[in-house]
């Protein structure tokens, strides 16, 4: 049994997600055991071996993208080459939208009528460059409502940025000001970020007022999750949604 993580929010039946952890796999060491990286240094055997394993529980291969921590969202409906971007998107049933994370925000998004799906890769570089913005729009259509789930990511005792980070953010939007407290443990300018209010911040902008999540941290919990800042050499989680008929 595996304890992948089915976010919990009120999405279309046909909106199908998920959320792996790093339980289940065939990889050892600092990639034990459930790593989906193929770029991370893990012996590419039991990458593949994970993968398979994780293609059983979907209905397609998943659409992987090569993540640039930028904002370009991608359309995958018509794509099984690996794309270039930070956020998969979807109108066709059974296609799978993924990303790949270890601490970066996984957001999953969806509209009411279940019509169209997609999944955003949002560390601060991609938030700040408004990779959840540009999703979002993509996706829109007319009046059509989006929501909003986000996935575990590093939580905000543990996030830290420098001082350039909080006022690149808090130029673009001084709402971003309760995002940032700062770092007690000496006089360097370091600040903790709160990357989930970050991207509420963003979806409220933008009107999107349904979001959900658990605020789950993948940096304090190195059972369930692989965490970058934590462990520097590590394995990938993926974000996956898809539609069905």
């Amino acid at each position: 049994m595996n304890d992948w993580i089915k976010p919990s929010w009120p999405a279309p039946l046909n909106v199908q997600a998920l959320f792996t952890t790093r339980s289940g796999g065939m990889s050892s060491g600092p990639y034990a055991s459930f790593n989906l990286g193929d770029h991370v240094g893990d012996k590419p055997h039991f990458v593949k071996q994970n993968r398979v394993k994780l293609r059983r529980a979907l209905p397609g291969e998943p659409r992987w993208l090569n993540q640039l921590h930028g904002s370009t969202p991608v359309w995958v409906d018509n794509n099984m080459i690996t794309l270039k971007g930070d956020a998969a998107l979807s109108r066709t049933c059974n296609v799978v939208c993924a990303v790949l994370t270890a601490d970066c925000l996984p957001v999953f998004l969806c509209d009411e009528a279940g019509t169209v799906a997609g999944i955003v890769h949002a560390g601060w570089r991609g938030l700040l460059s408004g990779v959840i913005e540009r999703a979002v729009k993509e996706m829109r259509k007319g009046d059509s409502r989006i929501m909003a789930y986000l996935g575990p990511a590093i939580g905000p005792n543990f996030f830290e940025v420098g001082e350039d980070v909080r006022h690149a953010f808090i130029k673009q939007d001084k709402e971003s000001v309760p995002a940032f407290a700062p770092h007690n443990e000496d006089n360097s300018k370091k600040w903790f970020a709160n990357i989930f209010l970050l991207a509420r911040q963003r979806l409220a902008a933008i009107d999107v007022t349904e979001v959900y999540s658990n605020d789950e941290c993948t940096y304090s919990n190195p059972e369930k999750f692989f965490s970058y800042r934590r462990d520097g050499n590590t394995g990938r989680m993926a974000g996956l949604i898809w539609l069905t008929k």
